[in-house]
């Protein structure tokens, strides 16, 4: 498994590589979701490559980047196990090297939601993910529906760029209890840990609410809030039913393709969560 830490060397390496190349971009910490994606690419592709890199630009002054959780050496072995040709591994400089001043912004779908709630993240995502691919130039690129904003603006910011890379959406990977995997649970204490379920039951009580026929979207709304109100130590951020595509607010009747999704803070950590709803 090769390890390339710079720009250049990522150049060098994939001059020399033939057939299709799969890509799955990380920001380390890897858990079975990530694991998920490296397994579609090795399914598919003829060549793996993924990377990691926690992306300064998508944090927010007042959020978590010091502290996100890093263990290169796990990480890596994780994904020699799973049999990936190459890992990419920039450092900030690297990526970010002094006079550092052009962004990608994809205009609407960066101001909702996420984006609303975390100014600037979306920029943020946007511009790396478009380095990381001008890098590793790959013929596919592999995300989880679990953050299913920043998979439809990649989305998006593919069309509209021009991008020869298809992007291939990962199911969500949850615990046995329900929890969407993500790096941030492990911020959360025993206790938090064991209300943080809620969450995904909302979600699945309007879901199956929507399933039985209701369309009303401010009532499935008030479903999730009712189900994750039940416990008083999550603090619910925002609850959406939002057109799938655009992710502009439903008012009204749910009669097209629509994504339930939330925002939480469970104790000093936020976590997001989402179902798909499909009339």
């Amino acid at each position: 498994m090769e390890l390339l830490r710079s720009p250049a060397e990522m150049h060098r390496w994939r001059a020399g590589v033939r057939g299709m190349v799969g890509f799955v971009p990380t920001m380390g910490y890897l858990h079975e979701g990530h694991l998920s994606l490296v397994r579609l690419s090795r399914q598919r592709d003829d060549v793996t490559v993924a990377s990691i890199f926690v992306n300064p630009t998508q944090f927010g002054p007042n959020e978590d980047f010091e502290r996100y959780p890093r263990d290169e050496a796990r990480d890596l072995a994780l994904l020699e196990a799973e049999g990936v040709h190459a890992v990419y591994l920039p450092s900030v400089a690297a990526m970010y090297p002094p006079g550092y001043q052009t962004y990608v912004t994809v205009e609407e779908l960066s101001k909702r939601l996420e984006g609303a709630a975390r100014p600037g993240h979306f920029r943020g995502v946007a511009t790396v993910v478009t380095k990381l691919f001008g890098a590793v130039q790959p013929h596919r690129a592999y995300f989880g529906k679990k953050d299913a904003q920043q998979l439809r603006l990649i989305r998006r910011m593919v069309r509209d760029l021009d991008l020869p890379v298809e992007i291939v959406a990962g199911e969500t990977v949850r615990e046995p209890d329900g929890l969407a995997m993500s790096s941030r649970n492990v911020y959360l204490a025993p206790d938090e840990r064991a209300i943080a379920p809620l969450l995904y039951r909302g979600l699945c009580a309007a879901r199956d609410a929507f399933i039985a026929g209701e369309r009303d979207a401010e009532r499935l709304r008030a479903i999730v809030r009712e189900v994750v109100g039940q416990e008083p130590r999550i603090a619910l951020e925002y609850v959406s039913v939002a057109d799938d595509e655009t992710l502009e607010e439903i008012e009204g009747r749910v009669e097209r393709p629509a994504l339930l999704s939330l925002a939480a803070r469970i104790g000093s950590t936020r976590l997001i969560d989402n179902v798909e709803l499909a009339p």
